[in-house]
């Protein structure tokens, strides 16, 4: 019989493992039962939060900078380079990471950061950028971000408007004039894996405003202030797909800084090598904390089983918490899902204990389908 080849290309256990703890567990359960089997890892994301540290898994350098955080404080921001393609992480600069508990700014909240970072990577020679997109405190349209890489946002009387997204109602004039110059000559990749536009009742401020901490009050003031920014802009490009994504920066992207939008997971797999780790492999191993209706809309598990499916090779899951149906997962191409809720059904245990259990739930799928 062929030795079984395993590739575990699994994301984040959101709030109890990341996407390399996830990998380490795996392979740990996985040898207790089958020790010589031979297994690859390659932890993955979708562009949201761990997008940076998936890149540095995969062999990219982590390198840092203090930019501006979503409230004006500074903070230190991560992204990876490998050669000139950098891997960016908005959440880095921008998330709701940098928001101390039960505080949030709505309204006011800044993408002023992620401009800087992708600054610093264009500072770092990059000419290809995949900018992931997703976990943001903002709902700003991207304004603050092209601020800092030289757009001008002015108010009636000439100046500066403020930061966030509210301030935006009272936009007269933007200038895109003093962008920085070498964004011309790099190859910009939005990754996102939320398609929705930047207004309306499926845009940014409707969809993910009260996540940001926005009231019934702000989401309506919000979603008036970006419908009068992008008609300032451009309004065609805010009904793009993405347009939307992490507070309406994907269209801040789209509409100045020639960003072209691709799927989060499909960008994050060409960048990580995934194809030729596939290529090596009988079984797949996916997973991330909570498999749900969610994840079939263009999570990380969703990607890496149907570029398997393709590739005629089985997957497996592991989760938290699985909320789908066994037709649901045949569906999206996997053959079994191993949740760590049916070892520990209290959430909090589950969660504190995910190390020990992933473990146990890998010696399952190794019994299952490796004896």
């Amino acid at each position: 019989m062929e030795t079984a080849r395993v590739l575990v290309a699994a994301d984040k256990f959101k709030g109890s493992l990341t996407a390399v703890q996830v990998a380490e567990r795996v392979t740990a359960g996985l040898r207790r039962v089958v020790p010589g089997v031979r297994v690859e890892t390659l932890p993955v994301a979708d562009g949201g939060d761990g997008t940076v540290a998936a890149a540095v898994a995969a062999g990219f350098e982590r390198r840092e900078a203090r930019v501006t955080g979503p409230l004006g404080d500074p903070v230190t921001a991560a992204y990876a380079l490998r050669q000139s393609t950098a891997v960016v992480e908005m959440a880095e600069a921008s998330g709701l990471q940098h928001l101390p508990d039960g505080v949030f700014a709505p309204l006011t909240a800044t993408t002023y950061g992620s401009g800087e970072l992708l600054a610093a990577a264009l500072d770092a020679g990059a000419t290809t950028i995949v900018f992931g997109v997703g976990g943001s405190a903002t709902t700003d349209g991207g304004a603050g971000m092209l601020a800092a890489l030289g757009a001008r946002f002015l108010d009636a009387g000439g100046k500066p408007v403020g930061p966030g997204g509210g301030a935006l109602a009272e936009l007269a004039e933007a200038d895109l004039s003093g962008l920085d110059p070498r964004l011309k000559d790099v190859d910009l990749v939005l990754a996102s894996d939320v398609d929705n536009p930047l207004t309306g009742p499926k845009g940014a401020p409707e969809v993910y405003g009260r996540q940001k901490g926005a009231s019934e009050e702000d989401i309506a003031v919000l979603d008036a202030a970006l419908s009068h920014y992008a008609s300032v802009l451009g309004p065609e490009t805010a009904a793009l797909p993405g347009a939307g994504a992490a507070g309406g920066i994907g269209y801040g992207a789209l509409v100045a800084l020639g960003a072209r939008f691709r799927p989060g997971i499909e960008v994050m797999l060409d960048v990580l090598g995934f194809a030729p780790a596939l290529a090596r492999a009988t079984l797949v191993i996916t997973g991330e904390g909570s498999l749900d209706e969610q994840t079939l809309h263009g999570k990380a598990p969703a990607g890496v089983a149907a570029a398997a499916r393709d590739a005629g090779i089985e997957t497996v899951a592991v989760c938290g918490r699985l909320a789908l149906s066994q037709e649901a997962l045949s569906g999206a191409g996997i053959a079994r899902a191993y949740a760590l809720a049916e070892l520990e059904p209290d959430p909090a245990r589950s969660m504190a204990e995910a190390g020990p259990l992933l473990e146990r739930a890998a010696e399952s799928i190794a019994r299952d389908f490796l004896s």
